[in-house]
């Protein structure tokens, strides 16, 4: 399989790439590198990837770059490129949607005329802001609550016109909460596990009553190259949700146990765009793509916390 990766350096872009590589496949990985979240560690994951001779690294912005030369001898496009945050994505509105909605069109655009190419879109479960139907299905109506989740429902929006106009094969996966190794810096998980071991209070939204159905990031890649096999003529939406639903006060105590800290938190009010519940029904995923969470809760984070240790140390 001869593979492009967008993001390749990202959280759950460097694990795909890994996963490509380590499976045999030929991988070009794009990044920008820009100094937005995480540069550093972006670019060592990138130099790392780049010691195999079937990595390409190629750095530059998605809504610069030439892409038909990437794109032409490859197999499947990842497109896993964006700005990420939901709280973030209400500072600057213009460059979220530079980054997730036009480079999701460029990215389309490119593989016009490219027959049989197959696109993988990262989605997110932010699509469908406060749902009343829980585990929430694929058929369910989008009502993005954020910046962010109108960028994903609008490039979901763009896959299915270019399906529908160009004969493209593109899956869309909504990825619920991601969690594990390489999280990002601004993630919670990241920042209430690096908050314990300094024994600082975690910063903390909301009450601690909300609900996500947490997935590890093993899990969302074998679900990611799943999708990348599709090879009918369409456009299909995959939820991508890791059966671990389960409120913030249970990862809490999850926490103080994995890093033997009292938990102690610094109370931030509410958060604008912030569901009280995430939870995803995977049915269709399942039974197309025969795709199973694999990784428990406690096993995940557990994981997640030795890397933060290691990381530290």
């Amino acid at each position: 399989m001869r593979a492009v990766v967008t993001g390749c350096g990202g959280f759950i872009g460097s694990h795909l790439s890994e996963r490509l590589l380590a499976e045999g496949a030929t991988v070009t990985g794009i990044d920008s590198i820009t100094p937005t979240y995480d540069t550093a560690a972006r670019a060592s994951r990138c130099a790392d990837l780049a010691r195999s001779p079937r990595f390409e690294l190629i750095q530059g912005d998605i809504n610069q770059l030439d892409l038909r030369p990437f794109f032409t001898d490859a197999d499947v496009v990842f497109h896993l490129a964006a700005r990420p945050g939901v709280r973030a994505s209400w500072a600057d509105f213009g460059r979220v949607s530079e980054a997730n909605v036009l480079a999701t069109q460029r990215v389309l655009d490119t593989l016009v005329g490219l027959p049989g190419r197959r696109l993988v879109f990262a989605s997110s479960s932010s699509v469908y802001g406060r749902p009343d139907v829980f585990p929430t299905p694929e058929e369910y109506p989008l009502a993005p609550i954020s910046p962010y989740g109108v960028t994903k429902a609008t490039g979901e929006a763009l896959c299915s016109a270019y399906a529908v106009e160009h004969g493209l094969h593109i899956s869309s996966l909504r990825y619920f909460t991601v969690y594990g190794p390489r999280q990002r810096s601004d993630m919670a998980f990241t920042r209430w596990i690096r908050a314990a071991f300094d024994r600082r209070p975690l910063p903390l939204y909301g009450d601690g009553t909300a609900i996500r159905d947490f997935t590890f990031v093993a899990d969302v890649v074998d679900a990611t190259l799943r999708a990348g096999s599709l090879g009918a003529p369409g456009h299909t939406v995959f939820n991508v949700s890791g059966g671990n639903a389960a409120s913030l006060g249970v990862i809490f105590e999850l926490i103080g146990q994995l890093t033997g800290e009292t938990l102690t938190f610094d109370r931030l009010g509410s958060a604008k765009g912030d569901p009280a519940q995430t939870t995803g029904d995977t049915a269709r995923i399942r039974q197309t793509l025969g795709w199973e969470p694999s990784v428990p809760l406690g096993d995940g984070l557990a994981a997640q916390v030795e890397w933060i240790r290691q990381m530290r140390e």
